[in-house]
């Protein structure tokens, strides 16, 4: 049976970093990029996060350089 009030909102919140005042995406940003990475170091999809498809690719790219310039870990133990 399909309950009438449901317990989640269906409502999609907007993209956080999509707003006038949201701060630019920028491999040296690493405590805005630490926002999005797992504790184990992965990239958190975005359904979880809800940025928006273009913004999670910018994201995926500034958290790759960051890593491969050594400013955020590929794997935290």
């Amino acid at each position: 049976m399909i309950s009438s009030s449901r317990s989640f909102s269906s409502h999609r919140k907007g993209c956080p970093l999509s707003s006038k005042n949201a701060p630019a995406i920028d491999y040296k940003n690493i405590k805005l990029l630490s926002r999005f990475i797992s504790e184990h170091g992965k990239i958190i999809p975005s359904r979880i996060t809800s940025v928006s498809a273009k913004k999670q690719r910018e994201l995926a790219t500034a958290i790759k350089r960051a890593r491969y310039i050594a400013l955020l870990p590929y794997v935290e133990d």
